[in-house]
């Protein structure tokens, strides 16, 4: 109780200070704080609160997880204010290396600066930790009424190539070159774990997302490795789909639609259309895998510099992370209680934050679920 109060005094403090940039503070170390009673064995996982409203929405998650009793004891790391030569990033060695210390954590909203040459936070952490799919599960929420019902979808993203390889040049002024890289190793190894994820999630099929149409060599290896990777699978269903007729499919008919695969930036653009049909980035948790168990769950809203301090901030993505990492760590137990206290929460519609259609606070949301929890 008494480390729990402490990180969130140091969080408050990060939301009210103002050397506190989009970048993050330079020089504090990290800090481990328990969110768990000391009589229960703890797993330790990194927690980043990020920029903007991150701090104030890894308060919140913090706050439940202790109240639900998930033994987590959180290893704050706090990402740099300058360049580290070592990542050419403000992700800093000593950030990367709490995660792979810890093999799991959840991450905040952070913000890159746009258009200044640095390398994008969430890039760096992909790239330099191996987390090569990114899932995104999408079910309609009880409760929330948005136009379409009964969506029960995942996008399992490749995370590590495509278009966002990082490799760019310009050929003479005026003419840049960005090159697409996909490669049959990491294309056969997300096509892998998303059959994986759908035998072990009682899923009926896999669709593969693609222009081969018109990449031929690129996405065609892409869907190649994907069918290879089928003919293990004999009971799950495997179709193909253009990604501009995907889109369409999917706002005229998303029922159709069960586990998704696709190469990087198809997946970095459908899983945020999937997370339209369920109400917005506001309630889509997201996780990325990587190789021997690693993950960092994450929220994939923005920072909302907007609303900073103003106690508007909605704490459902994240704390549905939160939830998504629980569950890898096998605590079903308590990742059940928090997804039902949250869903129960945002059914009853009596503490709602303003994004959901409501006038509650980020705390009163947070009372409520943590209510629920207790109730």
């Amino acid at each position: 109780m008494l480390r729990n109060a402490i990180a969130s005094t140091v969080l408050r403090s990060l939301r009210a200070s103002e050397a506190y940039s989009s970048c993050g503070l330079p020089g504090m170390a990290a800090r481990a704080y328990s969110a768990a009673s000391v009589q229960e064995p703890t797993i330790t996982a990194t927690l980043f609160p990020g920029d903007g409203i991150g701090p104030e929405i890894s308060d919140a998650v913090m706050q439940i997880f202790e109240a639900a009793k998930a033994p987590i004891e959180w290893d704050v790391q706090i990402v740099g204010k300058e360049v580290d030569p070592r990542t050419n990033s403000f992700v800093t060695r000593e950030n990367l290396d709490s995660v792979l210390k810890n093999r799991i954590g959840l991450k905040a909203p952070m913000a890159t600066p746009i258009g200044k040459g640095f390398r994008s936070l969430n890039l760096t952490l992909r790239k330099e930790l191996g987390l090569y799919a990114n899932v995104r599960p999408c079910l309609s929420i009880p409760g929330y009424k948005t136009r379409y019902d009964n969506i029960d979808l995942v996008t399992i993203r490749e995370n590590t190539e495509g278009e966002y390889s990082g490799l760019e040049h310009e050929v003479v002024p005026g003419v840049v070159e960005s090159l697409k890289v996909i490669t049959r190793v990491a294309s056969t190894r997300v096509a892998e774990f998303a059959f994986d994820y759908a035998s072990k999630h009682g899923r009926r099929k896999v669709t593969a997302v693609h222009k081969a149409n018109i990449m031929k060599l690129a996405d065609g290896l892409f869907i190649k490795c994907c069918r290879e990777v089928s003919e293990r699978y004999p009971d799950i269903e495997y179709e193909e789909m253009i990604v501009d007729n995907t889109c369409m499919q999917l706002v005229s008919k998303p029922g159709q639609f069960d586990v998704m695969c696709m190469p990087n930036l198809y997946g970095d653009i459908i899983s945020d259309l999937c997370a339209g049909l369920i109400g917005g980035l506001g309630l889509t948790p997201s996780g990325n895998i990587g190789a021997n168990g690693l993950a960092l769950m994450e929220a994939v809203h923005g920072t909302a510099p907007d609303i900073v301090g103003q106690n508007k901030a909605n704490p459902t993505a994240l704390l549905l992370s939160g939830v998504m990492m629980l569950r890898h760590l096998t605590l079903n137990k308590q990742a059940d209680m928090i997804e039902k206290a949250c869903l129960s929460t945002i059914a009853e519609g009596k503490y709602l934050t303003r994004d959901l259609g409501g006038k509650s606070g980020t705390t009163d949301f947070t009372s409520a679920i943590i209510g629920h929890l207790q109730g």
